[in-house]
């Protein structure tokens, strides 16, 4: 079992990692700057979300429980009353968050999250010059230049191999998945097998269209599809406000009860794949053979 961290400020001169052959530089603490923290909630409707629950979700709605719900951010920015985007240095804590990426963690191990880890982390940590801010921003997703590496080798939070698809399309940026709830009927007339696929719902967001020899060899050139969403927040102030993350407004117009024949059970961020267009869309991530200029408007994040 994994230790429980908390956030600590350290005033230091500079502290540089490396990784990879590359340096990143956590800038020091100083006078000019300010602790900051964003909060982050995860919900469905207006319940707190929780693994062992049950809730109804999707259209039509289906009655499912978790088995997942993580996702990583990355270059968070805090926006000035200027419309200056203002990058948060993450605190380097050595667990949770490592150069520009962060991960939120909503499981908790209990009920059907048997895959995810007792620790969970709904906050981003950092420091900014002072200033006055009225917006944020951020990415779902892993920097391209962390994006395809070994997280065997890679440190926390990049180390979660449930994270991870392979070195050819990198991490799974988030991980939200259901199983549906079965009656006794239900659970006789299916195998075990057949129950996985049939009433399973996996959201696996991640780069797709990425080209190597072998899965287990990184891409020479960029993937087609990054899947990365670029999330702006206004009205938002780190000492007032929360982001809630609402997975069913995420899964609006998904029947999480059917699945796209010759596809993965949900969605997988392939872009033939049907049962991720109302998901894609909700994250605000262009989608199929949509352009950057057709990118639609997220409504799975919000200010509270």
């Amino acid at each position: 079992m994994k230790p429980l961290v908390k956030s600590l400020a350290i005033t230091v001169t500079l502290v540089t990692f490396s990784f990879l052959g590359k340096s990143y530089s956590q800038a020091p603490s100083n006078e000019s700057t300010e602790e900051v923290t964003i909060k982050f909630a995860g919900r469905v409707n207006n319940q707190t979300f929780a693994c062992g629950r049950y809730y109804n979700l999707g259209k039509p709605a289906t009655n499912v429980t978790p088995l997942d719900f993580r996702f990583y951010v990355s270059d968070v920015s805090l926006i000035n009353t200027k419309g200056q985007a203002v990058r948060l240095n993450l605190t380097q804590d050595g667990k949770w968050q490592y150069q520009n990426v962060a991960l939120i963690d909503f499981e908790n191990k209990t009920g059907a999250c048997v895959n995810g880890t007792v620790e969970t982390r709904d906050i981003v940590t950092g420091t900014v010059p002072k200033g006055n801010y009225k917006a944020l921003r951020f990415t779902v997703g892993v920097p391209e230049n962390l994006n395809h590496e070994d997280s065997t080798l890679a440190p926390s939070p990049l180390n979660l191999t449930s994270l991870w698809w392979n070195w050819q399309f990198g991490y799974k940026f988030a991980r939200i998945d259901f199983t549906s709830q079965l009656s006794s009927t239900s659970q006789k007339q299916h195998s075990h097998h057949d129950e996985a696929k049939s009433q399973a719902f996996f959201f696996h967001l991640g780069s797709t269209g990425c080209q190597s020899e072998t899965t287990s060899q990184k891409p020479k050139t960029a993937c087609s599809y990054p899947n990365r969403a670029t999330i702006t927040l206004n009205n938002f102030n780190p000492s007032k406000n929360i982001i809630v993350a609402d997975i069913a407004k995420l899964l609006a117009n998904n029947n999480l009860s059917r699945n796209q024949p010759g596809t993965a059970p949900g969605c997988m961020a392939e872009p033939n794949d049907k049962d991720c267009t109302g998901i894609m869309k909700n994250l605000g991530i262009p989608f199929g053979s949509q352009t950057s200029k057709q990118t639609p408007k997220q409504i799975f994040f919000s200010v509270k």
